[in-house]
């Protein structure tokens, strides 16, 4: 099986030491990326660890398709115990440094411990150095791109930095990489902030020789040449048809179309996008650079998730504003999806959906927790009482833009999700807009059917984040070319990623979190939620409480 290469390398911020250690074993049985990086915080992390405390440790990994020149290759994972969700969580993010990670020879570099002063830690090939930086303290993304640039001669694609949103450790901060591109999802930007790290870069010419087959080629090929809607509109391209099947999440969840969704969906991003955007070595080039000259405006995005938290969600109807929005998070190292989110929620408590300005001033309190941002950091599941509001979230991750109300698999995925209601962890949604064909298509409505394809899916996606192979890769993908690029049987890869998610949910299991977790505040709409709940955790073979037995944990 195809797998990834090199030691783990592990950096003790307390002590500045470094150590590099033999993990071939975890490859062999994890391949890379996201199973590689889930096995060692799973044995090596506490299961009672703060995460927001030195026990914490935050693991950077990435793929054997590193090696590769193939589309839908340029992304790399990041580990750790989420603030979020207080669960072992994995984030995933596109750029450009997954081929400077590879470069350094390690497979994975873990950062343990806390540093006792603001640092930048750069990882070589010839080994790591730390850089005292309180003049950094506060600065945004750029700044701290700017500054690396100009002394170390390293462009934001050698980075992973954070802005001030995580040094004040908002539970939804962002790790940025390539400046615009987000480990976003759950925290981690707070997990590297509390180790008093301001960003890391990495640097080296000693990528392992790992040989991935030729008939990767074709698959480029047709990405490149492929007229795909996404090359002009990202993601957004779903807007629309997720309103006409009133699907799209408008005014923090109380309804389910936009009457303004014109102004603010994939036709209005197209015509603010000024240049292509991809990740290293892909032409499928989905990424949206936009800009607006008359007001100053420029960013990559908004993505459909974005475009929905602050637009529909929070009553904007100008694509401009959702841009402005974007670009604010991007500086501050939000997780755009979650800031937009909770400032709907703030919107709704005090009636000011659409107030612009308002939120934008909210995105900064955020960040720099001050005034009501001090209370908004903590996310919608930690400050959805306190406003006097629905809680809009599952394991206090709030929820991404595919609607569960309308999409029943994908409910069920928000609902049993190790991640919360992430759309990304089985990206089930595809199968019932539907986005794929007619073979691998199911009905929106109901669960027949869906627990054992849940199952399927999440195997699948886990194996992709630990290839790692972008998940956008679907129309490109089949069992035949998974198994020609890893060497190896479809259903040995599928067991990869069960046993990612296994050991996800055991992990989580020990910090409290089991089937009373695995709820839906719209959970009493849908009949046979509880049963495809339970028929899920069958397929599993875990526990009807939601735990998984030790028998079932991998070796």
């Amino acid at each position: 099986m195809l797998t990834s290469a090199g030691p783990l390398l592990s950096v003790d911020l307390t002590t500045r030491e470094t150590q590099t250690e033999d993990v071939d074993d975890v490859l062999e049985s994890f391949v890379g990326g996201r199973g590689v990086a889930t096995k060692l915080v799973h044995d090596r992390v506490p299961f009672d660890a703060d995460p927001l405390g030195p026990e914490n440790r935050l693991v950077f990994t990435t793929g054997p398709m590193q090696a590769s020149q193939m589309s839908f290759t340029g992304r790399m994972n990041a580990t750790a115990v989420s603030p979020l969700t207080d669960g072992l969580l994995s984030s995933n993010a596109g750029g450009f440094m997954s081929r400077h990670f590879a470069d350094t020879g390690y497979s994975a570099v873990e950062f343990a411990g806390a540093s006792d002063e603001l640092v930048l830690v750069h990882v070589r090939d010839d080994g790591v150095a730390f850089e005292a930086v309180p003049e950094l303290a506060g600065a945004t993304v750029p700044e701290t791109c700017a500054y690396v640039e100009e002394e170390h001669g390293l462009e934001p694609d050698h980075t992973a930095v954070v802005g001030p949103a995580g040094e004040n450790e908002v539970r939804f901060a962002s790790i940025m990489t390539t400046e615009e591109r987000a480990f976003g999802r759950g925290g981690l930007g707070a997990v590297l902030g509390a180790k008093n790290v301001k960003g890391v870069t990495f640097d080296g010419d000693s990528a392992p020789d790992i040989e991935v087959p030729a008939g990767q080629m074709e698959i480029h090929r047709e990405a490149a040449t492929d007229d795909h809607i996404m090359k002009e509109q990202g993601t957004v391209a779903v807007m629309d048809l997720a309103n006409e099947m009133d699907g799209l999440p408008s005014y923090y969840f109380s309804e389910q179309s936009f009457e303004g969704v014109d102004g603010i969906n994939g036709s209005a991003v197209a015509e603010k996008k000024y240049k292509k955007g991809t990740c290293s070595a892909c032409a499928f080039a989905c990424k949206l650079p936009t800009r607006d000259e008359a007001r100053g405006v420029e960013t990559e995005g908004p993505e459909f998730e974005v475009a929905m938290a602050f637009g529909s969600n929070s009553g904007v109807d100008d694509i401009v504003d959702v841009m402005k929005s974007n670009e604010l998070c991007d500086d501050y190292g939000l997780d755009a999806i979650s800031a937009g989110n909770t400032v709907a929620a703030y919107l709704a408590a005090e009636d000011e959906f659409g107030n612009r300005e308002l939120i934008w001033d909210l995105v900064e309190q955020i960040a720099h927790r001050e005034g009501v941002g001090d209370d908004l950091a903590e996310g919608v599941g930690r400050v959805a009482d306190d406003l006097g509001v629905e809680n809009w979230s599952v394991k206090n991750m709030d929820f991404a833009a595919h609607e569960g109300r309308i999409l029943h698999g994908q409910a069920l995925s928000y609902a049993v999700s190790n991640r919360g209601a992430d759309h990304m962890y089985a990206t089930f949604y595809s199968v019932e807009y539907p986005l794929v064909g007619d073979d691998e298509a199911m009905d929106n409505r109901g669960f027949e059917g869906k627990p054992q394809r849940l199952v399927e899916r999440e195997n699948l996606m886990a194996l992709n984040d630990s290839g790692v192979v972008c998940k956008f890769s679907r129309d490109y993908m089949n069992p035949e070319r998974y198994e020609m690029l890893f060497g190896a049987d479809f259903e040995d890869l599928l067991a990869v990623g069960d046993r990612v998610v296994t050991l996800e949910r055991h992990f989580n299991n020990q910090r409290g979190i089991d089937a009373a977790d695995d709820r839906l505040p719209y959970g009493d709409q849908l009949p046979g939620l509880e049963d495809a709940i339970a028929q899920y955790y069958d397929v599993r073979g875990w526990h009807d409480d939601g735990t998984v037995p030790e028998s079932a944990l991998p070796a």
